[in-house]
């Protein structure tokens, strides 16, 4: 089969047209994989549904009739071991859980400000 002379520079044309434009829109074009894309989605409603429940840790922590206790409790922990003592307390539990979220109790120890206090 003899092909035309001009089909050759049409294919190179397109292969290196496809390649640039695949380089190109991934480098500097924000384009992700679809792998890529659900993490970045599951991370973004992670932090959503912590944002969210975060005024239910405030509420339970200005609520609780041991607070002063509790807040001492956990101003005498060191500051890596804070988190761990906000989960203890019950204030970082989501409503319809039995356990603690770690995040969560992140966030509300960042919101009770514990050091300026």
């Amino acid at each position: 089969m003899n092909t035309p002379i001009w089909l050759k520079p049409v294919i190179l044309g397109v292969v290196i047209g496809a390649v640039t434009a695949t380089t190109v829109g991934f480098s500097w074009g924000g384009w992700v994989t679809g792998g890529n894309a659900d993490k970045m989605a599951n991370k973004l409603s992670h932090n959503n549904v912590i944002a969210a429940l975060l005024p239910v840790c405030i509420e339970k922590s200005r609520t609780d009739t041991l607070r002063a206790d509790k807040m001492a409790s956990i101003r005498e922990t060191s500051t890596y071991q804070r988190r761990g003592a906000l989960m203890e307390t019950g204030w970082a539990t989501p409503p319809g859980s039995e356990t603690a979220d770690r995040d969560l109790a992140e966030a509300c120890l960042a919101e009770l400000k514990l050091d300026k206090s």
